[in-house]
């Protein structure tokens, strides 16, 4: 080996001994070897520390709200000139944190079946990427009519008179149930909801 490398500073071996210097050299401190000492935090044992680099990025994602952690309820906040206002709110009763953006579904019900509902989005507030903690709570506008309108009846109730509705959170297909006890809804079912906000 020494007579190798004695050969090689004086240019006189053949050309496979010129590779193999070359192979040395790249063994002893060439480029091709950074990239293993970049990605971990000792250049003595790469392979030791290589779990301890990648373990912040194995972080589990949180996931959507649905169904099985969101309770709901609707409360009125305000009445005048025959209309109604109220608030749909959700509540993470899970144990970990979930993200909701969006708006909700929402159909009227009552004992015997769907009540007609006409939901219109209202962009103020619009959607807005959320996280809610456990026990963190969230909510959407509604405002809804109760006089009727077109061929609704002026005696009696508009509507038929809902008991719950069925909300479908952003993004999801089942539904959570949620009691309604604020009565008929009028022209139709009509009511206007915003996107989630945080409450």
């Amino acid at each position: 080996m020494t007579r190798r490398l004695i050969a090689c500073g004086l240019g006189l071996l053949v050309l496979a001994s010129v590779t193999a210097c070359g192979d040395r050299t790249q063994e002893s401190g060439s480029p091709q070897t950074m990239p293993t000492a970049s990605a971990s935090s000792s250049t003595s044992a790469p392979s030791s520390t290589a779990p301890a680099a990648n373990s912040g990025a194995a972080a589990p994602a949180v996931k959507r709200c649905d169904s099985t952690v969101l309770k709901g309820e609707v409360s009125p906040t305000d009445a005048g000139a025959g209309n109604r206002y109220g608030k749909f709110v959700v509540t993470n009763s899970g144990a970990v944190p979930c993200t909701l953006n969006g708006y909700s579904g929402f159909q009227l019900e009552n004992a015997t079946g769907a009540v007609p509902t006409k939901l219109e989005r209202k962009a103020d507030p619009g959607p807005a990427a959320m996280t809610l903690a456990p026990g963190g709570k969230a909510a959407a506008n509604l405002h809804w009519g109760v006089v009727p309108a077109g061929s609704e009846p002026v005696e009696g109730p508009c509507q038929p008179e809902p008991s719950k509705a069925a909300a479908i959170p952003p993004d999801e297909t089942a539904p959570l149930t949620v009691p309604w006890t604020l009565g008929p809804v009028c022209s139709g079912g009509r009511i206007e909801i915003s996107a989630f906000y945080a409450a």
